[in-house]
């Protein structure tokens, strides 16, 4: 027999510490007296519980059943078990609340317990109908995983962000969400607990915004004091079921819409740990300079390239990874990311502290410049992993001249080109080409066609000795090269993989006439980017694929000892003197990510993908018309054209220009 006590306090400790299911789930009358808060408890280690129902710490437990089941009588019991004990554990909790801050404000306590009675009922609700499902609230284990996160709260506030405004928001997508699905599944008794649920999580969540409100600190944003109570594990993603979001709920609670704009596309890992990613496209500058030990002072240019493009990484990660960023988007820019299909990573600031397990550091390019910023997560990372923290990796592999000895490597050709440290050989070499044809000459630390110089009969020869002299004294060489007639500019990515780099495709490089990039184009089906007469002679003549897949493969590894991660060989089909086409089998060898890279990643991350282009456009040349129609046509800017100050990354899938 249950004693019918009516005090708050009591009321509490019966739902907190009995250990009969029976004494925990019955309710109180609809108001209790508050007059004997009495003292504030300790934390007890767990709450009481009947042998069956107590939470397991050992790591057994069974998988939530998918969608796919819930026409299955046993597994929709499994699922209602799940949701049971979530809440008697809420119930638990806010029993909790009221014995540990007994100095709470009286209106606070009363929405609490008010609360505390609808979560018994939830448990109540959800144990009937497993039962009728043939499960018995016991029959399976149940976890900690609340308990944990929320009650070594230290203050009331603590529990309206972690429970109100985190795991019951979150509920607000899962229970409206499922309702709908097991109404769909014939399953209406079910539905019909869920939508009450659903409507009682409204009102908690509301008493918790309204307490939020009077707590936080005076002048800052719901967003901004949310995320500031928030300590990991917990985030704001937290407050998202996994199930379609729910912004119409969090409405009719009373979020405004920044806060819900923001909760929308805000990421975190769910269960995989995180790789960290990074953007630094002037690798090859640091790289220099640590070569060199000449200082390397960045323009403008350089510094806009890393600020403006660094979204272009947000393709290259999974869900459950995360990116470190100079400066994180606009929240506009990610809803249109989001609502495209995209899914979107952890997004954070670069003054993030380390401290967090992760599963890897991966940044555009292990240059100085990436082991100075990563070397702070280093501890983060498990030892062996394929992306754990590296001391860089040599200055070398950042220059023109580990392509010049795959080429070497690969049979070198009248179009190969030679490595020069002097000004005078340097000389030689020009004139000796001049013979035939013109000249160029290639800054071996340069990327994306920037640092070269053209030499014919006409050109400057003050010029062209000043070009030497400066490039020799600040890259310490200079590749010499024969100019080539264009007719297609193409590269091979490869992930470095212990043992051997694994092809993943080929894309087609659109570079201006002095070879500067352009953009790039990508496709499931790389052929499909050739016209007839390049692609007969690619894959009859050139051999490419096997080219690609198997000789220079072969070559890698040994070229690059003990390298992993991502790798590019960019390529040119050209014309002779008389007319026939011929390979440049090696351009350039990046031992790093591409933009090549990138657009194959966006690619495969875009739902339905077949191909695309991505080009880099220089904002400032671009009128307003002309953003107005990229921004409303069938492309999509992959960076936020409203902060970038110089460069836009556009996305155009394929057959959309057509």
């Amino acid at each position: 027999m249950i004693s019918g006590v009516s005090g708050m306090r009591e009321i509490a400790e019966r739902v907190l510490f009995a250990e009969t299911l029976e004494e925990k789930l019955f309710p109180g009358p609809l108001t209790a007296g508050d007059e004997s808060p009495g003292r504030a408890i300790v934390l007890p280690e767990a709450p009481g519980r009947p042998p069956e129902l107590r939470m397991r710490r050992d790591g057994v437990r069974v998988d939530f059943p998918g969608t796919h089941h819930l026409d299955d009588e046993r597994e929709r019991g499994v699922m209602l078990h799940f949701l049971a004990n979530h809440e008697l554990l809420a119930a638990e909790l806010m029993a909790l609340v009221l014995l540990r801050f007994p100095d709470a404000p009286k209106e606070y306590r009363a929405g609490v317990y008010e609360a505390m009675r609808e979560e018994q009922m939830h448990a109540m609700m959800y144990v009937r109908r497993m039962k009728e499902c043939g499960i018995a609230f016991g029959d399976l284990p149940v976890n900690d995983h609340f308990w944990r996160l929320i009650a070594p709260m230290e203050t009331p506030m603590d529990f309206v962000t972690r429970l109100n405004l985190t795991f019951e928001q979150a509920n607000l997508d899962f229970s409206k969400h499922y309702a709908g699905l097991f109404r769909e599944a014939g399953d209406p008794a079910t539905a019909a607990v869920l939508e009450k649920i659903h409507l009682d999580e409204i009102g908690h969540v509301g008493h918790g915004l309204k307490w939020f409100r009077r707590w936080k600190e005076r002048g800052e944003s719901d967003w901004d004091g949310y995320r500031r109570c928030l300590s990991f594990p917990l985030t704001p993603a937290r407050a998202k079921g996994i199930a379609p979001f729910n912004a119409e709920s969090r409405r009719v609670v009373g979020f405004d819409e920044d806060f819900i704009r923001r909760l929308e596309v805000c990421q975190v890992s769910r269960g995989r740990t995180p790789v960290l990613h990074w953007f630094n496209p002037n690798a090859e500058s640091h790289a220099r300079c640590g070569l060199t030990g000449r200082p390397w002072q960045p323009d403008k240019t350089s510094l806009a390239l890393e600020a403006d493009l660094e979204s272009l990484m947000i393709g290259c990660c999974h869900a459950d990874d995360a990116l470190l960023m100079r400066r994180v988007p606009g929240v506009d820019h990610l809803k249109r990311l989001k609502d495209a299909g995209y899914e979107l990573p952890e997004l954070l600031p670069l003054e993030t502290p380390p401290g967090r397990k992760l599963g890897g550091l991966r940044p555009w390019a292990w240059a100085p410049d990436a082991v100075e910023r990563l070397r702070p997560f280093s501890a983060d990372v498990a030892s062996g992993l394929a992306d754990a923290f590296r001391e860089g990796q040599p200055a070398g592999w950042f220059s023109k001249r580990i392509g010049l000895e795959l080429e070497h490597a690969l049979g070198a050709a009248p179009e190969t080109g030679v490595w020069l440290d002097e000004r005078e050989a340097v000389q030689k070499e020009i004139g000796r080409l001049l013979g035939t044809g013109q000249a160029l000459l290639k800054a071996p630390f340069a990327c994306a066609g920037r640092g070269h110089l053209r030499v014919n009969r006409d050109s400057d020869p003050e010029k062209t000795r000043g070009w030497i002299t400066n490039t020799l004294a600040a890259h310490g060489g200079v590749v010499v090269e024969p100019w080539l007639e264009r007719v297609m500019d193409f590269s091979a990515l490869y992930e470095m993989k212990p043992g051997a780099p694994v092809l993943l495709g080929l894309t087609r490089i659109e570079n201006d006439a002095a070879g500067r990039f352009h953009a790039i184009r990508v496709a499931t089906k790389w052929g499909r980017l050739l016209d007839p007469e390049l692609a007969a002679f690619l894959f009859r003549e050139a051999g490419v694929m096997d080219l690609y897949q198997e000789r220079i493969p072969a070559v890698l590894g040994g070229l690059l000892p003990g390298y992993s991660g991502p790798l590019c060989v960019d390529a040119m089909v050209h014309r002779r003197g008389d007319g026939s086409l011929a390979l440049k089998p090696v351009v350039e060898l990046n031992v790093r990510m591409t933009m090549g890279r990138i657009a194959w990643e966006w690619m495969k991350r875009r739902p339905g993908h077949s191909g695309g282009r991505l080009s880099i456009l220089r904002k400032p040349s671009l009128t307003t018309e002309a953003l107005c129609t990229l921004a409303e046509g069938p492309g999509l800017f992959l960076n936020d054209p409203a902060a970038a100050d110089l460069f836009l990354a556009h996305w155009l899938p394929e057959g959309a220009d057509r």
